[in-house]
């Protein structure tokens, strides 16, 4: 387990990572990625996170490195991760230092961080690529544009006419791609009734997070011949008990959980329940990916596409390629070849 002693610093800071395009979702439209970066010094080796908030619980980049400021002293003195849990929420400033803690330690062992998890060496991982909503054409041409993706995930907005047309416009298009939707809590259960047919004529393989959080009753007695994943149903490990029988499988998301140690609870803890486990992100670097990477290992639906939205990602990144993305230890972590 890591300890942060005396002779580690804190550093933290925030950045705006800027688009390509602005990105958008059901009530809500990205125009940038602001993030907080932190990073954990021990003489000449170092661990680094990165997060971007849950921007629907205001888990804004300003209030991130004010939580991370005012814990200094402890985090400083010395922290394990598990401590962290308990000394931090679920959410943005928990996960950077988590990711941080998880590199140091993977550091200081000269051990990957794979390693240290006990996830099996990694492999690259068939990944969706995400198509923000749009009009139902653009949309279409996005899905074209994607020549090497062999899974692709569209944004939905809630109105049932337009996401109609928009899922069987991209299905046109891209009739051997694997098809996930993404409505972002943006259906009640009258509409839902009616969206799901279309979903099943258009082979749509995964419904995620249809109604608002909060509501899940309205999942009740509803047809899971598509699966249903909990997205912003599920923040942390104390709400997997309560998805059982409403939902299919469980997103996780390193940003609104914690970090990757509770990511490997929830996982760990949906797979018992008899629930499918898949791994998601929000806007963010190959520095954010990387440890979401590592969990995407034993996920069965892999959402790890962030950086393809910014005009740079950091250097060395993770690798698209034929649908794939592979991130190797150099990203974050410990490559045994190199010197920490």
């Amino acid at each position: 387990m890591s300890v942060i002693n005396s002779r580690v610093r804190l550093e933290v800071h925030n950045e705006k990572l800027p688009l390509k395009a602005p990105f958008r979702i059901s009530g809500y439209v990205f125009h940038d990625s602001p993030v907080t970066l932190v990073t954990l010094r021990d003489g000449s080796v170092e661990g680094h996170g990165e997060a971007a908030g849950v921007y629907y619980l205001n888990d804004t980049t300003d209030r991130m490195l004010a939580t991370i400021e005012a814990h200094r002293d402890a985090i400083e003195r010395g922290l394990t991760r598990e401590e962290l849990r308990s000394l931090l929420p679920p959410g943005g400033a928990r996960n950077a230092l988590d990711c941080a803690l998880w590199e140091l330690e993977s550091r200081r062992a000269r051990t990957p961080v794979w390693q240290l998890a006990g996830v099996e060496t990694p492999r690259p991982l068939l990944t969706t690529f995400t198509i923000s909503a749009n009009e139902p054409a653009a949309m279409a041409e996005v899905a074209q544009s994607y020549a090497g993706a062999r899974a692709i995930k569209l944004k939905l907005t809630g109105d049932l006419a337009a996401d109609i047309e928009r899922v069987h416009k991209v299905r046109a298009a891209r009739p051997e791609a694997w098809l996930g939707v993404d409505a972002n809590q943006g259906y009640k259960r009258d509409t839902l009734d009616r969206l799901l047919p279309e979903l099943k004529e258009a082979r749509v393989s995964l419904l995620e997070q249809p109604c608002q959080r909060g509501e899940e009753a309205e999942l009740d007695g509803i047809d899971h011949t598509i699966p249903i994943a909990a997205d912003e149903s599920v923040l942390g490990l104390d709400e997997v008990e309560a998805l059982a029988g409403r939902f299919d499988v469980v997103n996780i998301k390193l940003d609104k959980c914690g970090g990757l140690t509770e990511g490997l609870l929830i996982g760990a803890r949906a797979r018992a329940l008899g629930m499918k486990v898949m791994v998601g992100n929000m806007i963010g670097t190959s520095l954010a990916m990387a440890p979401a990477f590592i969990l995407g290992q034993q996920c069965d639906v892999v959402d790890l596409d962030g950086p393809i939205f910014l005009v740079r990602d950091r250097d060395p990144g993770v690798i698209y390629r034929d649908g794939l993305v592979q991130c190797d230890e150099a990203v974050w972590g410990f490559k045994p070849q190199s010197v920490a």
